[in-house]
Parts: structure tokens; sequence; C-alpha cells
């Protein structure tokens, strides 16, 4: 269970980080995470911080789009979801470095909500699963706040509707905004709203609000730190998945070692 820090400390930001074909990826624990949350809720200030949760599918589709990187870069907190820049990290002299999926980041955070009366609001995926997420969280973490759910709609929302979400979340007064949209999406959305949102983080989080809800199993711990997580996935989501980690995954791989012994060099 994460341990209750007795003082929040001041926002951090000059965490360790490594680059993976030009996208940098910050060093982190868990526990440095969870400050750097509270960290940023004690003293916020200004426009939400930008928390970007992602592994190797995001360091890749950073790689095929420059925007898209720009947008991963500029975050003030990127954190490695999945266990392959994890092992970069390791090589490159990282012993530390460790997995930090948004699930449980989620998980950690609700923990240390529940004792400070932190404030969430959560946007994205169906009205069902935030439902049953809401109840969940309410039961298991009675000190924390569900401050307000929004599932939108599977089209582009019209100014009119972002003008009303945006106006809607800032009114619930949340601490931190969850964005379950799906990578990139999620993390566009966070970069062009967080400006406009009062709240002290905004972060994607992917599928961690099913995961929360139990909707969707998770995979165990075990398989994930043993970078078995994409088989796992795969074998629950073929249709979804299958050119993700047959396809772009031994790509990704490629790169990564044309890069790692200095074949090819990456911006």
């Amino acid at each position: 269970m994460h341990r209750l820090r007795t003082e929040e400390t001041a926002i951090r930001d000059d965490w360790p980080a490594i680059r993976v074909l030009g996208s940098r990826v910050h060093v982190v624990t868990m526990d440095d995470v969870i400050d750097w949350l509270g960290g940023c809720i004690a003293n916020r200030n200004g426009p939400s911080r930008q928390l970007v949760v992602t592994g190797f599918h995001g360091i890749w589709e950073a790689h095929k789009n420059d925007e898209f990187k720009r947008i991963l870069n500029s975050a003030d907190l990127w954190v490695p979801d999945g266990i392959a820049p994890v092992w970069i990290a390791r090589r490159k002299g990282f012993a530390h470095a460790q997995r930090t999926p948004g699930a449980e980041i989620m998980k950690a955070f609700l923990e240390r909500a529940n004792e400070r009366g932190y404030r969430s609001f959560f946007y994205g995926d169906t009205d069902q699963t935030l439902g049953v997420l809401k109840d969940r969280l309410e039961r298991d973490y009675p000190g924390h706040v569900v401050a307000g759910t929004y599932s939108p709609p599977f089209r582009p929302l019209s100014k009119a509707e972002d003008d009303e979400i945006v106006e809607r979340i800032n009114a619930a007064e949340p601490d931190v905004v969850w964005v379950g949209l799906g990578l990139p999406k999620q993390d566009y959305w966070v970069h062009e709203h967080k400006d406009r949102l009062n709240a002290a983080v905004a972060t994607g989080v992917g599928a961690a609000f099913s995961f929360m809800a139990q909707t969707v199993r998770r995979v165990p711990r075990w398989i994930g730190n043993m970078g078995l997580e994409w088989l796992w996935r795969l074998g629950m989501e073929p249709g979804k998945l299958w050119r993700r980690n047959l396809v772009e995954g031994p790509q990704f791989v490629a790169h990564v070692l044309a890069e790692m012994t200095g074949l090819r060099r990456y911006d």
C-alpha cells in the first residue's frame, strides 16, 4: 500500500530523463509521481500541469508525428507506463527506474486522496464505466471526492459544447482531471485544454477507468514487470492491438537498437 507522507514538498521540475527516439521520458518511482501530484495540488498556481503516462506506444506515435512529439515533450512530467522505456533507462544506468502505469498511479493517488480529501474529475470512457467507477471509488475511498464525471460523445465537440464541459469541470473544482480517451487523443485534449482548466493537474490514463472499475481485467503485476503486458493485452483484444504489438513493436525495437548502438540519431 502507498505510504502516506506527512508533508507535501515543493514541486520538483528537475527529474532525470532519458531520450528515446527524440522523446524525453522522466526516470521516476511511483512515490515520486504521487509526491509530485501532491506538490502540484499544495502549490497550485496558474494553469493545469500536464502529466503524460505512456510507454512504447506514445514514444512510437511521437516518432511518427513531430507535432505529437512536441506536445508530449512539453508536458511537465512524462512517466513510463510500459516496460520498454524502463529497460532502456536501466541500460543507461538508472537502476531504480520502474513502471508507473496509469491505473497504478490512480490507485496510489486515491490512497493518499482518501486521507487528504482530494477531488477528481473523470473525463472519458462510457457512462456505464463511469457509473461503476464512481460507485467503487465512493465505497473504497470515502475520503476522496468524485467531483464529477463526463462521457463525451464519439464525435468532435462543437465549440459551445467544449466550452460547456470546461465550465462544468472548473465548476466542480477538481484537484486532478483524469482523462480516459486513449492515446493520442487524450494527450492532445489535455494539451489543448490545460490553460483553461483550474485543476492542479490534468493527465491521460488510457484504460485506467475500466481497470479501476473492474469492468476490464487488468494484467497481473508480475506479468507487467516481466515485460509481457503486450502479450496479455493482445490475447484480450487481438483485433485492436495486433498491428501495434506485432508490427509496430518490432519496428520500435529496431529503431531503439539503432539509436543505442549509435547507428542512427533521433531529434
